[in-house]
């Protein structure tokens, strides 16, 4: 049957080794693997361009259905809000769910992120439910005239005493040297 014949590499441990004069199982069952899989790679579609087109439409198709019902659900949500569309605190959940909703979207059928559909939803988003908003910045104004004298006042008034304590303490240190 297998002969057992013992090999050593130079100072190296012996290694066993089984040399048959047949076929083992291993070696018939990787060559039906590998018979197999070329049959399998064989029977596969030839993909023409033609026919990438049309998948490729269809995926576009697809995606304009899913990023509708984004937009739908969004602007259901946001229609429930009353009218309190300027106040990011609020907004900020629904818009980025339609975000994801998007780009999920947009993974799902291949496509990159953004893209001209999604671009024209957020767009129409902004002008929809964002247009009367501004970015409000808070005017500053004076502080009263008695808070004011004071900060002026009190610098002043350090100044001298500092610009005193010195030269006071500069004479000491000179008198002791």
């Amino acid at each position: 049957m297998a002969s057992l014949r013992e090999e050593s590499a130079a100072g190296g441990p012996r290694i066993r080794a089984i040399r048959t004069g047949r076929p083992t199982a291993l070696r018939l069952f990787l060559l039906l693997g590998a018979v197999l899989k070329t049959q399998e790679s064989l029977a596969q579609l030839v993909t023409t361009s033609g026919s990438m087109e049309s998948e490729g439409r269809m995926l576009e198709e697809g995606y304009k259905e899913n990023v509708q019902l984004c937009w739908q659900d969004y602007k259901d949500y946001m229609d429930s809000i009353e009218k309190q569309w300027c106040d990011w605190a609020i907004i900020s959940r629904p818009y980025s769910i339609l975000q994801y909703c998007l780009e999920r979207s947009a993974e799902a059928s291949g496509l990159g992120f953004p893209n001209p559909w999604a671009e024209r939803i957020i767009i129409e988003t902004h002008q929809l439910h964002f247009a009367n908003c501004s970015l409000v910045q808070p005017t500053f104004s004076d502080p009263p005239e008695d808070v004011l004298l004071a900060l002026i006042v009190a610098p002043i008034c350090l100044i001298p005493f500092l610009v005193t304590l010195v030269v006071w303490r500069s004479k000491d240190s000179n008198a002791q040297t």
